[in-house]
C-alpha cells in the first residue's frame, strides 16, 4: 500500500485466493482505494487476471477499489468451469459474498455481460450499478454462438495473437496499432502471472454462450426487471457482439444509459481505456 492509502498499480498487485463457503478457491487481485465501494469486474471469454489491460484497471481504481476474479474453474480458480450462465452468477455470487464487502458495482465485459446481468437478477440486494461491456441480452436472435469467422479466431485449443486483434480491434491502422499497445502492456507483468485458462473452460463457456443465444423472446423481458443503474456499452465495429444488440439491450433495461465507441471492437474498452474508465466514475459517481 501506498503512502495515500491506496493498493498498488495492477502490474503489482498481489495474487490472493479466497475460500469461499461453496468450497472453492477463487484466484483474485484488488487495486485502489481500500476503503472505496468496490467495484467487481466479470471477465471475458477464456480470460484470466491477465487479460485486463493494466491501463483500464489503473484508471478505473484510481477513485474507488478495483477486485479482479477468476470465476469457478478458470485459471488459478479450482474446481470445473459450469455451462450455464445462471450457474456462473452463482459462483461469482459466492465469491463476493466471501469478500464480505456489502454491495458492490459491477463491470461485467462480454460473457461477464451475462453474468453480471444474472446477478443483478438474482440478487438484486448484493448490487447498486452495473456496467455492461460488449453485451446482450440472454434470447436475442442470432446470438446462438458466435460467427465462424469469430470462434475460429478465439476458439482453438491455442489463442493466436492475430486472431485477438482480429476480433477485440477493428481492421482500421489505428484500432490495429492501438491493439498492439494493449498486448504489450498485458505482457507487463514479468512475475507471479496467473494461470493460461484450460480447454474445459473454453468448452463450457461457449455452451453457456450458446444456451444464452438461443432465440426466445420472452426471456429478453427479464432484464427489464433490472431495477439498478446500467450503463450499456461497445464498440461500433464488433463482430462477437455486434453494437445492435447494446441498443437492444439498452432499450430493454429501464433508464439505462448509453455509449458506442468509434473505431473500435470486442476490447473498445482497453482501446479507449481512459476515456472508458471516465465514463464509467462519471455513471458511477451519478447512478
Amino acid at each position: 500500500m501506498s503512502a495515500t492509502g491506496t493498493v498498488a498499480t495492477y502490474v503489482d498487485a498481489e495474487n490472493q485466493v479466497l475460500g469461499a463457503s461453496n468450497g472453492i478457491d477463487y484466484a483474485y487481485r484488488i487495486t485502489g482505494a481500500p476503503d472505496a465501494t468496490p467495484l467487481v469486474l466479470l471477465q471475458h471469454f477464456r480470460g484470466n487476471l491477465d487479460n485486463w489491460d493494466p491501463a483500464l484497471i489503473d484508471a478505473l481504481a484510481s477513485g474507488r477499489r478495483v477486485i479482479t476474479f477468476d470465476n469457478r474453474g478458470v485459471a488459478a480458480s479450482s474446481g470445473a468451469t459450469p455451462s450455464t450462465i445462471a450457474q456462473m452468477a452463482l459462483d461469482a455470487i459466492d465469491f463476493i459474498d466471501g469478500l464480505d464487502v456489502g454491495e458492490v458495482d459491477l463491470l461485467g465485459f462480454s460473457i461477464g455481460s451475462f453474468v453480471a446481468q444474472e446477478i443483478a437478477l438474482v440478487r438484486p440486494s448484493l448490487v447498486r450499478n452495473v456496467v455492461l461491456a460488449s453485451s446482450a441480452p440472454q434470447g436475442a436472435s442470432g446470438m446462438h454462438g458466435w460467427a465462424p469467422e469469430v470462434i475460429d479466431a478465439i476458439g482453438q485449443p491455442e489463442p493466436s495473437g492475430p486472431g485477438y486483434l482480429s476480433v477485440f480491434f477493428a481492421a482500421s491502422e489505428t484500432s490495429q496499432a492501438a491493439g498492439m499497445e494493449v498486448a504489450g502492456r498485458f505482457g507487463a507483468r514479468t512475475v507471479d502471472r496467473d494461470e493460461i485458462t484450460g480447454w474445459q473452460t473454453r468448452l463450457a463457456q461457449y455452451d453457456a454462450v450458446c444456451a444464452w443465444g438461443q432465440p426466445n423472446h420472452s426471456l429478453l423481458e427479464r432484464v427489464s426487471a433490472i431495477d439498478k443503474p446500467v450503463f450499456v456499452a461497445n464498440g461500433d465495429n464488433d463482430p462477437m457482439i455486434p453494437p445492435r444488440y447494446s441498443y437492444l439491450l439498452a432499450g430493454l433495461i429501464p433508464g439505462a444509459r448509453l455509449k458506442i465507441y468509434p473505431d473500435a471492437a470486442h476490447g473498445f474498452l482497453f482501446q479507449h481505456h481512459a476515456e472508458f474508465a471516465a465514463d464509467v466514475e462519471a455513471f458511477l459517481a451519478t447512478a
